[in-house]
């Protein structure tokens, strides 16, 4: 099953996009490898003019960024839809200073995760 997000304002500060194929070029695997991390919330896909890419930024020497899995399921156990918590990783959060996926490229997951926790409905 596709993870897949509709484009909206808070994905402007992605840079690079990469296609279901390219990410399985950048990782050396098959696509069909590339839609398990998606479907394990390893990576996540956005859909932009009705095709699925994947934020570049998300692929970090060679590897998906380690945090995001375990981010998107305290987020998800928070009560938040994957759509949901893909969404909050990218909105500006006052109490960091900055939108979440900057702190975990950053290597802040704990600060995060502990806002994602706070979060549960």
């Amino acid at each position: 099953m596709w993870q897949s997000k509709s484009v909206s304002d808070v994905f402007e500060s992605v840079s690079e996009w990469l296609t279901v194929p390219e990410v399985a070029d950048r990782l050396g695997i098959v696509p069909g490898k590339v839609r398990r991390l998606i479907e394990e919330h390893a990576l996540f896909v956005v859909v932009r003019d009705g095709i699925k890419y994947v934020p570049g930024h998300l692929i970090v020497n060679g590897e998906p960024l380690p945090s995001i899995p375990g981010t998107i399921s305290v987020l998800i156990d928070a009560g938040f839809s994957i759509d949901g918590a893909i969404e909050w990783i990218y909105t500006p959060e006052d109490s960091i200073g900055n939108a979440p996926i900057e702190s975990l490229l950053a290597g802040r997951k704990s600060e995060v995760r502990r806002i994602a926790q706070s979060l549960a409905f």
